[in-house]
């Protein structure tokens, strides 16, 4: 026990000083006996007298008593040389020869040096900011001194260094002053030598007025060591170093209004530095919550909160309630304590030791911990940043230190100390500044050491590195903003990279920055891109999970969740699934049971599933063809056979498997349902059910398997009856009978139908519901395919009803059948050989054409016995009509027929046999290919016809449309061929070669007679275009164009055989009629117009009408005929005069196209 305590040197008011004092106020009233004596020079003493005020009886509180004891000191000289020194002015000086002399710290220090030398003897202390400045100043006074300025009577001079690192050797020297009149010694010393220890023998002091002051920043939440002016009583105590022994002198190197200004004591180191520091060493020390202890100047609330929360951020505390203020450090805070560093920089090595990355964090750690070594002097700005690209990296900041100190430590050992430091200026770099991280390196380093982290021997990878980093970094992260490009920060900051930033184009999506500097905007300096995932993994204790979106995977045969991952308000994974069997047991494992066991969407192979699975499906289409959700339990009476049955810990489907394995030995049929498990209707009327929807459909000799749904689209088809139909058989299918759906159906069919006729008819047929029973009970079609259209016999059944008139408008035609509901139409499925779906909809005949090129292929891969390639001639073995096969048990019919394969310039390649799909597409490819035979064997040589030809008309032949003359002379020879070979259907070798012999006959002559009339018709259109170049009235620019278009729609690439013989001779008069038209036009342009208009109209029509038409009704003569009458109905109209082939009438066109459709 000890009876007095004496704190000395109380002003410096140090973190360890003001924790001390605090403790010793916390202990007196338990140790009255205690004596506590603080001493200063410089003290100030009424603040300290009122912290240990002794509390009275009466309330009142006594300060602790004050006193003065006069120190056995000698009087001090004063001196000011400021750095930036102001000559004396006379009234004859000139004010153009009066200029301020400015000196740097190293100057200025030599010129004191100088001046007290001169004083007399003694020794000199020379207060310096730090180690750099010792050395640089040592090197200079060195230099200075072995000029011999001191004159040749001076004595030896001695420089010696002081300061906290120095060994112990060294020390010993200051501390042994040499006898008097042997030499002089200069102490070049930092702070350290203000209040610290006593240095014997100093007559002169020599004041920098600086010193390096660790300072916390609010705004870059860093702690720093900036160099800072001194206090006006650091100042007093340095300058009473002089004065110890004997009348001193001293120097204070800056001004005396400077040093009226500075603040009179030094600002407690408790209010400078960061509080997390605080916490982390009271915590350490186990003295208690930093809120109530009792400090002489006790910081702010917020700012303890915000030290504890950010030693939260790196780990250094848990919850203790039993520990001091509630919380106790955890083993990374434990070695934090060891580092006087801000502990987000010691975070940082504590993770490099982990990750095999300290050896470059040291590095980089000590770089942030000073001011930035690269320059960029004003006016240089250009020159000094590419000096320094080559240090950079694209993706990082941090890795540029590394670069840079790689760099300067190879051209160190290069150079001589004189050239390295003449280098590192040419490439604006600060070479005290360097020097600063050099050493800070070296003292971080031997303290990483001392609190056993170990450096690494291989270079550590960049991940390792910011990994290291970014753990005293989690509330540096930021993430971009692709609309504001800023970045979003913790707790709602915004900030922008700094632009000198390597990453400030790059604007990568996540970064991390070692500071937050704001000025007219928020800056993030010292930036590198990070991986999410990284602050994710490091901050796992600090981030926030939001879970929301609980869903089931089939997959994963697991309830699921989205999570959402938040550090400190900045999104590091917006939308990750995750099981959610971790986050809510008992909700996973109710959407296990009800989506993997009741709804079945579960990959498993387990036998009461699938046999379940298969019960439930054929019970279900029960449910489907009645339309009603009656027949079978209810979900919820399921979910309990199954809750009742299987154990709670059972969340998903890897925890039911590792279940079963052992619950299925004892008891297999645990989870085995029977039909009387899940049936609520009686036997009768399933048995009902499954006579009125039966399972199949029956066309001929083709069966297709029919599926029901109810309500909405299923895997088996849409809502209501579907028939599924294999590819191969399609084509065979006709559309007659599915329009009577299946007996179950017919009664709502009925009345559906009856419900969307016309009121006038509708109102002698109500109650709907009742006419359709009625109705419907008469209709026992066995073979509907084989009967009426069923809104026929329907529409006849209601005529014939009790009270429906007789003479009731009524036939078919007039239900409205786009009314009836959609599962009242009968729906086809068509699936591949493998069972795919490949088309599906409730026309059947545009199912066929949508899949014709599929059907064709399956026809054509059953029909390879037949199929040949490239025939050169007709097969002498001919070409059925019919081939039969069988797919799947269906009998499948292919249609042969000989096809010519065209390339795209239309020029034939080949002529193969294959089988087709249908006998429509027989009928037009099989001429077709016999044509082409012919037309390949046929050798005409019409040259000589052309030759003939006058030479203005072989200029318009040269003009055609065709790629060349012989194209033209090939598709007249075609052209003859066509016409010769009619229609025939030719099947057998003799028949062709019969054929063969008639076209041969009297092939060359019509083949010359159609490139005559060709020929004509391209003369013609020579002169229609020459006139047509000549009109330029934006009148009549319409008309023009229509006139164009006609012209060239007769004269296309391939006219001749399109034409066809019979009418490539009116081609000349159709031209002739367009000529017509034009010399007419301007006369009367709006009856033009109104002739056009009306032409339009009637070939719109047509075009209409057409395109309803089959392909194989549309090659017929009949309709091909239409286009000819329409030709010569524009004769008539706009050329009369020439007259026309035949009487031709729009009324009379019209009654031809409505024939066709007969």
């Amino acid at each position: 026990r000890y009876d007095a305590i004496i704190i000395d040197e109380a002003h410096e008011r140090s973190l360890n000083i003001d924790v001390i004092l605090g403790y010793l106020r916390q202990i007196l009233p338990q140790r009255p006996d205690l004596k506590v004596i603080i001493t200063s020079a410089t003290i100030d003493p009424e603040r300290f007298a009122e912290h240990f005020a002794q509390a009275l009886p009466s309330g009142e509180k006594r300060p602790a008593p004050i006193i003065e004891v006069s120190g056995r000191t000698y009087p001090v000289e004063i001196r000011y040389r400021p750095l930036v020194l102001e000559p004396e002015v006379d009234e004859d000086d000139e004010l153009e020869d009066i200029h301020s002399i400015e000196r740097d710290l190293t100057q200025a220090v030599t010129d004191a040096v100088d001046e007290l030398a001169a004083e007399g003897p003694g020794d000199m202390l020379v207060f310096l900011p730090g180690e750099r400045e010792i050395r640089e100043i040592s090197d200079a006074l060195e230099a200075h001194l072995a000029r011999g300025t001191r004159g040749r009577s001076a004595l030896p001079v001695e420089v010696l260094p002081l300061f906290g690192r120095l060994s112990a050797q060294d020390q010993q020297k200051i501390f042994s002053p040499p006898k008097a009149g042997t030499y002089r010694r200069i102490i070049l010393s930092t702070n350290v030598a203000e209040t610290s220890l006593t240095v014997p023998g100093i007559t002169y002091v020599i004041d920098s007025g600086l010193a390096r002051i660790s300072r916390y920043s609010q705004r870059t939440k860093v702690q720093r060591l900036p160099i800072e002016p001194i206090s006006q009583a650091s100042a007093n105590q340095r300058s009473g170093r002089s004065g110890r022994t004997a009348p001193g002198i001293a120097i204070r190197l800056f001004s005396e209004e400077d040093f009226e200004g500075r603040p009179e004591f030094t600002e407690p180191e408790i209010l400078r530095t960061s509080l997390a520091s605080v916490v982390l060493l009271m915590t350490s020390l186990g003295l208690g919550d930093v809120e109530s202890f009792p400090f002489v100047e006790p910081p702010a609330s917020r700012a303890i909160t915000d030290g504890v929360r950010l030693l939260d951020e790196l780990g250094a505390l848990e919850s203790d309630p039993r520990a001091p203020g509630g919380r106790r450090l955890t083993r990374v805070g434990r070695t934090l304590a060891r580092f006087p560093l801000d502990p987000r920089m010691a975070r940082m090595l504590i993770e490099a030791d982990r990750l095999g990355a300290l050896r470059e964090v040291l590095i980089i750690v000590a770089a942030l911990s000073i001011q930035d070594p690269r320059e960029r002097p004003l006016g240089q700005e250009q020159q000094a940043k590419e000096k320094h690209r080559r240090f950079e990296d694209e993706t990082s900041d941090f890795l540029a230190f590394l670069n840079l100190w790689n760099h300067l430590k190879a051209r160190r050992d290069a150079l001589s100390s004189s050239a390295f430091r003449r280098e590192v200026r040419s490439e604006h770099l600060h070479y005290l500044r360097i020097r600063e991280w050099w050493d800070l390196h070296a003292q971080l380093r031997d303290m990483a050491k001392d609190a056993g982290l170990t450096r690494n021997d291989n270079d550590a990878s960049p991940q390792a590195i910011h990994q290291s980093l970014l753990a005293g970094l989690l509330s540096h992260v930021g993430l971009l903003d692709e609309r504001t490009r800023e970045y979003s920060g913790a707790r709602g900051a915004r900030f922008t990279i700094w632009p000198g930033s390597a990453l400030a184009r790059k604007r990568p999506d996540y970064v991390m920055v070692a500071e937050l500097v704001e000025t007219s905007r928020l800056w993030g300096r010292t930036a590198a891109r990070i991986d999410p995932a990284w602050a994710e993994e490091t901050g796992a204790h600090v981030v926030r999970r939001s879970h929301s979106a609980p869903h089931w995977s089939s997959k994963r045969a697991s309830a699921m969740a989205h999570e959402k991952v938040t550090l400190y308000g900045v999104p590091l994974v917006a939308d990750r699934v995750v099981g959610y069997g971790r986050i809510d047991p008992e909700a996973a494992r109710d959407i296990f049971l009800q989506n993997a066991l009741i709804e079945g969407d579960w990959r498993t192979r387990h036998h009461f599933f699938r046999d379940n699975r298969a019960l439930i499906a054929r019970l279900e289409e029960l449910e489907a063809k009645t339309r009603r959700r009656d027949l079978l339990i209810s979900d919820e009476q399921l979910f309990s056979f199954y809750d009742a049955r299987i154990p709670q810990e059972v969340v998903s489907g890897r925890h039911f498997d590792s279940w079963w394995k052992k619950a299925r030995h004892e008891t297999p049929d645990l989870l085995t349902l029977t039909e009387q498990d899940l049936l609520a209707a009686d036997e009768e009327v399933t048995e009902a059910i499954r006579a009125d929807f039966p399972d199949t459909w029956v066309q001929g000799d083709i069966t297709l398997p029919l599926s029901y749904s109810f309500g909405e689209v299923g895997a088996k088809g849409a809502d209501g009856v579907t028939a599924t139909i294999p590819l191969a058989v399609l084509n065979r299918l006709a559309p007659r009978g599915f329009d009577w759906l299946v007996p179950g159906m017919r009664e709502e069919l009925v009345t559906e139908l009856i419900r969307s006729l016309p009121k006038p008819i509708r109102r002698h047929l109500v109650p709907a519901p009742e006419r359709a029973k009625a109705v419907a009970a008469t209709l026992h079609d066995d073979d509907p395919g084989t009967g009426e259209p069923f809104v026929e016999a329907v529409a006849d059944e209601l005529v014939a009803l009790p009270g429906v008139p007789e003479d009731l408008p009524l036939y078919g035609p007039e239900f409205d059948l786009a009314k009836l509901p959609a599962h009242l139409r009968m729906h086809f499925r068509v699936v591949d050989d493998k069972g795919r779906q490949v088309g599906a909809g409730d026309d059947l005949e545009t199912l066929k054409a949508r899949l014709k090129e599929r059907v064709d292929t399956t026809v054509s891969a059953q029909s390879t016995d037949i199929a040949r390639r490239d025939l050169p001639t007709f097969p002498a073995d001919g070409v059925p009509t019919l081939h039969e096969s069988t797919v799947g048990g269906l009998k499948v019919t292919g249609y042969p027929a000989l096809v010519a394969r065209r390339g795209t310039d239309g020029r034939l390649e080949r002529v193969d046999l294959a089988v087709l799909a249908t006998a429509d597409e027989q009928a037009l490819a099989h001429r077709e290919g016999v044509i082409a035979l012919i037309d390949r064997e046929i050798d005409a040589d019409l040259s000589r016809v052309l030759n003939a030809l006058p030479n203005p008309t072989k200029l318009a032949v040269s003009g055609s449309e065709y790629a060349s003359t012989a194209a033209l002379l090939a598709d007249a020879s075609r052209a003859a061929t066509v016409h010769l070979a009619g229609r025939s259907d030719v099947r057998t070798r003799a028949e062709y070669e019969q054929l063969l012999d008639r076209v041969r006959a009297r092939h060359d002559e019509l083949a010359a007679s159609a490139v005559k009339d060709a020929a004509a018709a391209l003369a013609v259109n020579a002169k229609l275009q020459r006139e047509l170049g000549r009109a330029t009235s934006l009148a009549v620019l319409s008309h023009l164009t229509q006139i164009r278009e006609h012209a060239a729609s007769l004269l296309g690439d391939g006219f001749i055989s399109r034409t066809g013989i019979d009418h490539l001779g009116d081609l000349t008069r159709y031209l002739q009629a367009d000529l017509h038209r034009l010399e007419k036009l301007p006369e009367n342009p709006s009856k033009d117009a109104q002739l056009a208009w009306q032409i339009g109209d009637l070939e719109q029509y047509w075009a209409t009408q057409r395109a309803a038409l089959s392909a194989r009704r549309r090659a017929e003569p009949e309709a091909r005929e239409i286009d000819w009458l329409l030709e010569e109905l524009r004769v008539s109209l706009f050329a009369q005069s020439l007259g026309t082939r035949q009487t031709v009438s729009d009324k009379r066109i019209r009654k031809s196209i409505a024939a066709l459709g007969d």
